[in-house]
């Protein structure tokens, strides 16, 4: 193993958590650390970890075929007050908070930035404990990545992927595995965040939430501060985008809640338990708008009439759902065609009601 030091590009294997811990403490920008394979403690705390732009930080597996385990823990790993950082190739487990948790160290003023997890898997997250613990939490993130990550049960009242007040990300190609559990979801985007893009995704009954745009974010959390905000008009998430995604189940695989424009298109929503969208406001404080605004366009949805309320749009009070456009999709209801049309609040163009899709790519898609 090479001695620890402060060279630019160096590579430095540990195989203990406080190898790990010193090794990091010690990085440059440049500076590759690999972890051995074999389990390590969870409950690593690291801060201010700071690359650059073409020389990041990169924490990694030092055998990808064999990643090491990070066990326990409140939370597996937290990472503070970081920029131009890479995690790759690394599982965590068994957390009894969240699974791996990454924030701007309570400085809303200054976000960590350009952040990139790769291949990161995290499972069995504070299992049986109720209360909001997530696999992973990203808080006051700009210009982020996640790629081919697969987050999967994560216990009671939490969410797969949890960002507040995030910026500039994309979340691509990852799969997210738990159970239709009533407070849970999968990927959401709350407190601020905007232009965040999720795509080519897939969701195995993903809570009850699978993709929740939007939510209910304590006003104090907000990133960048509601004070800071110009022109008086708030909302939880904005120019959020989900496109050629597939989701398995789940109460509702789409919720809107109070956002301000955020678009849905080429996904694939299949036997959703009641709903296929929902259309919510949570946040209520003076100078938020309405829910408004989004588009769900050119998606295909597969549902049985017994799982099926409302029309398969759920609109709650406080909304503006007429301002929603509804274009080009696909719906069609196994056990009886004729009753696939949905009741949209807001009038379709071109939408297909009643026609069989494609049974191989749906089966394909199924088991991918």
């Amino acid at each position: 193993m090479k001695t620890y030091g402060q060279r630019k590009d160096a590579t430095v294997t540990v195989r203990t958590a406080e190898e790990l811990r010193r090794a990091a403490g010690e990085a440059t920008p440049g500076t590759t650390v690999l972890l051995a394979p074999g389990e390590y403690r969870g409950g690593i705390s690291l801060s201010d970890l700071k690359g650059a732009a073409g020389a990041p930080i990169v924490l990694a597996a030092a055998d990808p075929k064999r990643p090491p385990v990070i066990t326990g823990g409140g939370s597996g790993m937290q990472l503070s007050k970081i920029a131009h950082v890479e995690l790759r190739d690394l599982v965590f487990a068994g957390a009894s908070g969240n699974g791996l948790n990454i924030d701007d160290g309570g400085d809303y003023a200054r976000p960590s930035h350009h952040l990139t997890l790769r291949r990161i898997t995290v499972r069995d997250v504070s299992v049986g404990k109720p209360g909001n613990w997530d696999g992973i939490k990203l808080s006051g993130i700009d210009d982020f990545r996640l790629e081919s990550c697969v987050v999967e049960n994560w216990g009671v009242g939490g969410q797969g992927i949890d960002m507040v007040g995030c910026h500039r990300g994309v979340i691509e190609g990852c799969t997210l595995r738990h159970t239709d559990e009533e407070r849970s979801a999968g990927v959401q985007a709350k407190g601020g965040c905007r232009d965040v893009t999720v795509r080519r995704c897939r969701f195995e009954r993903a809570g009850s939430r699978a993709v929740n745009i939007g939510g209910s974010t304590g006003l104090e959390f907000f990133r960048p501060p509601l004070a800071s905000w110009p022109g008086g008009e708030r909302w939880e998430a904005k120019d959020i985008t989900v496109e050629g995604c597939t989701f398995i189940g789940s109460q509702a695989p789409v919720a809107f809640v109070g956002v301000d424009g955020a678009t849905v298109r080429g996904n694939t929503l299949l036997r959703p338990g009641r709903w296929a969208i929902r259309i919510l406001q949570e946040t209520r404080a003076p100078g938020f708008v309405p829910c408004r605004r989004g588009v769900f366009a050119e998606n295909v949805v597969v549902f049985r009439s017994a799982n099926w309320a409302e029309g398969g749009v759920n609109v709650g009070p406080g909304t503006a759902p007429q301002t929603f456009t509804f274009a080009r999709n696909r719906w069609y209801c196994e056990d009886a065609p004729e009753r696939s049309r949905p009741r949209l609040p807001a009038p379709e163009t071109g939408g297909v009601y009643g026609e069989k899709p494609n049974v191989d790519q749906l089966r394909a898609a199924a088991r991918r």
